[in-house]
């Protein structure tokens, strides 16, 4: 696996050929990107699956808004969790908590062990956790191996201080991803502050939601690219 390595996080086929085409690693796949992202329909994730290379992680969110979900919307994660498998996900992004803000371990970790034996990546729902380095401990505890963080703040170059704490606490155990507001104006100021080796970005600082002009998305993950692989 290439370092550093850039995540691409997109809610159409368009959207997908052009990261790919900008020299995107990763894909993260969602539905609805302008609120936060939801699991994907299984059209969407067919046809990308069909025309895109590059490994592609599955989104398993089943509605917008908070990260503590019900009896059924937990079934429905369970469901999501093995059509994206039999779809050919490399891979899945997802996270629960509990009522108190606190990492819900056994359920978060019964989805990572359905995922098996795709890799699982705890998203942003760390970031509204009641404690980041309790959650670290936590998630650790569930067996997702990646966390996109922001570091609690409301931009990856705004908590970049957390970020690199977290890089230094997870050491080789958990691989942490700094996520929002990335784009190729701050990407190196955040990987020089976090020292991480995966970076993640949906690009909506510079092309806001919704989007269309997928030739300025692709130039844009280009830009991104070029200016992380060159370090200037």
């Amino acid at each position: 696996m290439k370092f550093p390595l850039l995540e691409i996080a997109v809610d159409t086929l368009q959207a997908a050929v052009a990261a790919e085409r900008g020299g995107a690693d990763r894909l993260e796949l969602c539905g609805d990107l302008s609120v936060g992202g939801v699991t994907p329909d299984a059209a969407l994730l067919h046809v990308v699956r069909e025309q895109i290379q590059i490994p592609v992680f599955v989104m398993i969110r089943p509605r917008a808004g908070d990260f503590v979900y019900s009896v059924a919307e937990f079934e429905e994660m369970k469901a999501s969790v093995e059509r994206a498998k039999i779809a050919g996900a490399d891979g899945l992004v997802l996270g629960i908590l509990k009522p108190d803000k606190f990492v819900d371990i056994r359920r978060t970790g019964e989805l990572v062990s359905l995922a098996k034996p795709l890799p699982v990546t705890f998203h942003r729902a760390f970031d509204e956790s009641a404690n980041l380095s309790q959650a670290l401990l936590d998630v650790g505890e569930t067996g997702a191996t990646r966390i996109l963080t922001s570091g609690g703040a409301a931009s990856a170059l705004e908590g970049a201080e957390n970020i690199a704490s977290l890089v230094d606490a997870a050491v080789e155990r958990i691989t942490i991803i700094p996520g929002a507001g990335i784009n190729a104006d701050n990407v190196l100021q955040v990987a020089a502050a976090t020292r991480a080796r995966e970076f993640h970005s949906g690009l909506s600082s510079a092309l806001p939601y919704p989007r269309t002009d997928y030739a300025a998305f692709e130039r844009g993950v280009r830009e991104l690219v070029a200016r992380l692989r060159s370090g200037s």
